[in-house]
């Protein structure tokens, strides 16, 4: 059997457990018990919200989270309340996605992670985004997502 990192790995969770009436910018980690094994950790939500910083109107979209984690893993309910944080938040497709993307890989600091936003028909088109994040492309990259931008 594996040895235990720490007696209680949720000792540093402060949102499990608890009754939250309202979202909470905030991702919570517990230890990874198997950080040197390569696995993918998938989460999907058909519920993620946002509002078109034009028009005001609601936007929605199955967001689906994909990241093989090293010594973190993110807590489900603190990655809900996060998530909801957005509802009511004016911002484009494809900016949201990689701001989720970007605060994950802080909270995480993954081997790699990505972020796919499927949003709905709106004006009769689909809009998909996928933004990814590995270490090798940051490395070499500025800004976390690798991709040349720095912060949000």
């Amino acid at each position: 059997m594996a040895d235990e990192q720490q007696t209680n790995p949720t000792e540093s969770l402060t949102l499990l457990g608890q009754t939250v009436r309202e979202p909470i910018r905030k991702l919570e980690t517990f230890p990874n018990r198997h950080p040197g094994r390569a696995y993918v950790v998938t989460l999907e939500t058909e519920e993620f919200t946002c509002v078109c910083p034009m028009t005001g109107q609601p936007d929605f979209a199955t967001l689906t989270i994909r990241y093989v984690p090293d010594q973190r893993i993110v807590e489900s309910k603190s990655l809900k309340l996060y998530l909801w944080s957005y509802r009511n938040e004016g911002v484009f497709h494809e900016h949201v996605t990689n701001l989720i993307l970007d605060d994950l890989v802080a909270a995480l600091d993954p081997v790699w992670c990505e972020v796919k936003g499927a949003f709905k028909v709106r004006g009769g088109i689909a809009l998909t985004v996928e933004a990814r994040y590995t270490r090798e492309s940051a490395a070499s990259q500025n800004g976390p997502t690798g991709n040349g931008a720095a912060g949000h």
